[in-house]
């Protein structure tokens, strides 16, 4: 009687004998792993904080700013960025935070605004006080903001623009339109582009012949002139939705090909694998084959792609705004802010106006960053 039997017949393990491993870990689904893999990287998690902290601002916008966002007041225009103080002009201590009103003063010899802080009287900041109405979502009827202060003072943590609205509430608001819009245009460029990549790779022949022309004839264009070229033909007199799908759809025209391109690479080397071809011989359909086995597969792709498309078509947005043929009035974007600083006059005494680039480089900077990281934690089963 050899050990293995002796070991089958009394239940008991055999010295000497090598035993088999039992796995104690639940086996992790595709996700599970690329969930794993991605929140190693810290990099990536800094990344999609800095996405939904701008995403955050962008919905609850009226929230995060102590004044009406779309109220105009010429007498407080281009007012610089109050300082928040804990100590007062005297030495003393205050325990809750505090600003000082600015006046307005005007040198006797270049004649130049001066913004000094009046000492006279301070203004303690206080948070989740009620303030200018305004709708939560735009559904419900609130007074409730995070922070001000009483009646008769201002704080204005990144000062205000030429109409006297504040900056920072502004900014907040523009990431509405610059992040939905590059999201909604990525969308479709991802849509057009998955679908024309796998008709291209799964059916071959002729049709990929001629997708991939039509594709290569798309990727010729340089991008730039000719979404400007495009944007021109925007009616200024249309509604601010006919704006936002036109120019979202723009954006899209001239961002699928790449994503095309690595699509049809990808299902060219499915599409002779041995579980496409049971399915096949299983009578599968070419939709369920496509929608069922072939996307799901190349979904890893879709998603990186995606990640790293939103940056492009947020600066192009910025580009084309800041050139006054992208976002107009009543809508308002990051680029569209931006255009205050076309007067170097203005730019030079007011610098405190470009503060709208800093959601711009956190947004580009945090979607490069996310998508390195799910570009990396798309293939699980990579080296480490």
């Amino acid at each position: 009687m050899t050990a293995e039997s002796a070991e089958i017949l009394t239940g008991q393990p055999i010295a000497g004998v090598a035993q088999p491993i039992v796995l104690d870990e639940a086996h992790e689904s595709y996700f599970q792993l690329v969930w794993r893999r991605f929140r190693r990287s810290r990099v990536s998690i800094i990344g999609g904080l800095m996405v939904l902290i701008l995403v955050i601002l962008a919905i609850f916008a009226d929230f995060f700013s102590p004044t009406d966002i779309s109220q105009i007041d010429l007498k407080s225009s281009f007012i610089p960025p109050q300082q928040v103080h804990f100590i007062d002009h005297e030495g003393n201590f205050h325990l809750r935070p505090f600003v000082y009103n600015y006046v307005y003063e005007l040198d006797p010899k270049t004649f130049r605004a001066i913004w000094a802080e009046d000492t006279s009287k301070i203004y303690e900041i206080h948070f989740f006080v009620q303030g200018p109405e305004y709708k939560l979502l735009g559904l419900f009827p609130s007074r409730l903001h995070l922070y001000g202060v009483e009646e008769g003072g201002t704080v204005y943590l990144l000062g205000t623009d030429k109409l006297g609205r504040d900056l920072w509430g502004k900014a907040c608001e523009a990431g509405r339109i610059s992040l939905s819009m590059s999201l909604f245009g990525t969308i479709i460029s991802i849509l057009f582009g998955s679908i024309l990549g796998i008709a291209s790779g799964y059916y071959g022949g002729w049709i990929d012949n001629v997708l991939q022309r039509f594709t290569e004839f798309v990727a010729a264009f340089p991008n730039l002139p000719l979404w400007m070229a495009l944007a021109a033909l925007v009616p200024k007199t249309a509604d601010s939705f006919t704006v936002f799908v036109g120019m979202a759809c723009i954006f899209a025209l001239l961002t699928w090909t790449t994503l095309a391109r690595e699509v049809r690479g990808k299902v060219l080397s499915l599409r002779e694998t041995d579980f496409i071809m049971a399915a096949k011989e299983m009578g599968a359909s070419d939709a369920r084959i496509i929608f069922r086995h072939l996307f799901p597969n190349t979904l890893s792709h879709v998603i990186v792609i995606l990640t790293l498309t939103i940056p492009g078509v947020i600066l192009a947005e910025s580009f084309l705004s800041f050139l006054g043929i992208g976002i107009t009035e009543p809508l308002i974007s990051w680029g569209l802010m931006m255009r205050n600083t076309q007067d170097i006059q203005a730019l030079g005494q007011n610098a405190w106006i470009l503060t709208p680039i800093a959601f711009i480089v956190v947004a580009v900077l945090g979607f490069n960053f996310l998508g390195d990281g799910l570009r990396d934690a798309a293939d699980p089963y990579a080296a480490k």
